[in-house]
């Protein structure tokens, strides 16, 4: 086969109408094309990787673990975009493959439609650093620590040690309580009534000092107590404390209320709780007897 002969053979490969999309004939050319750009994607991928952990090492964030989350989420942003290229020089857009599908492009818009909104998520995250790995985040009631970060969820695990994959949508759209974004700095209360016969100022300095020796306690944040309430059969104290971390939330609340409660028990003072007292008045006899 001489160079002519190989030539016309390549044309007609190039030429080749393999199949038809949407009235868009697919050719070997196109498809050759479209390995192209994608290999290219590939490689701007890696160089912008490269470069973008080049970047945050210099501005002084050298965390592993988010540096990793970027260079992943970076990767898809390239790869997703690529792709769309890659598509559209082949002159396929996806709107043609949609309307392929019919039905099924409507499910795979949708799904589509859910995945870019959670990867959006991820990049805002990324990009605001509000939510890192390893902070201690409350989420619709419940109290997690971020384990790791992804491009679609992040991975969470509860006081229960049981794992939540969280979209990341949801950490973007609902209202998120970070309990370590600028300190972990975190308040428990306990409440307790003593009967109105006590004495109050016995009884501040008593909540005081176990608030004060309190294991965990945050030693710059002094603790507080209030005189909260008079209620009908006590007088509601709250000693507030501040503790140094707040994944022990839980254990320090039970720990400062067991406190509280030989504390007040050695001094005397007494711990109310509701009492009703009932009255019976004497018989009242029949006037002009029985009928």
């Amino acid at each position: 086969m001489n160079l002519q002969e190989l030539g016309s053979a390549i044309r007609d490969g190039l030429n080749f109408r393999i199949v038809e999309i949407g009235g868009t004939a697919v050719t070997g050319a196109s498809v050759a094309t479209f390995l192209v750009i994608i290999l290219i994607s590939f490689w701007l991928s890696s160089v912008a990787q490269r470069v973008a952990v080049r970047v945050l090492t210099r501005g002084g964030l050298s965390e592993e673990k988010t540096l990793a989350t970027t260079r992943r989420l970076l990767h898809y942003a390239v790869i997703i975009v690529g792709l769309g290229v890659a598509l559209q020089s082949v002159g396929i857009s996806l709107a043609t493959v949609f309307a392929a599908g019919a039905v099924a492009a409507v499910a795979i818009g949708f799904a589509l439609q859910n995945i870019l909104q959670n990867f959006v998520s991820g990049l805002i995250l990324l990009g605001e650093r509000s939510i890192r790995e390893t902070d201690i985040l409350e989420v619709e009631g419940t109290v997690v620590r971020i384990i790791r970060m992804g491009a679609r969820a992040t991975v969470a695990r509860t006081r229960d040690d049981e794992e939540l994959i969280i979209p990341n949508s949801t950490l973007v759209q609902s209202t998120v309580k970070n309990l370590t974004l600028s300190d972990p700095v975190y308040r428990i209360r306990s409440r307790v009534g003593v009967s109105y016969s006590s004495d109050m100022t016995r009884v501040e300095d008593v909540l005081s000092s176990v608030a004060r020796n309190l294991d965990g306690r945050h030693v710059d944040r002094e603790p507080v107590i209030y005189l909260v309430d008079f209620g009908d059969s006590s007088v509601v104290w709250e000693a507030s404390v501040w503790l140094a971390d707040p994944w022990k939330g839980p254990q320090g609340r039970s720990e400062l209320n067991i406190a509280i409660w030989h504390a007040l028990k050695e001094a005397g003072i007494t711990i109310a709780f509701p009492q009703l007292d009932v009255h019976f008045d004497p018989v009242v006899g029949v006037v002009g007897g029985a009928s």
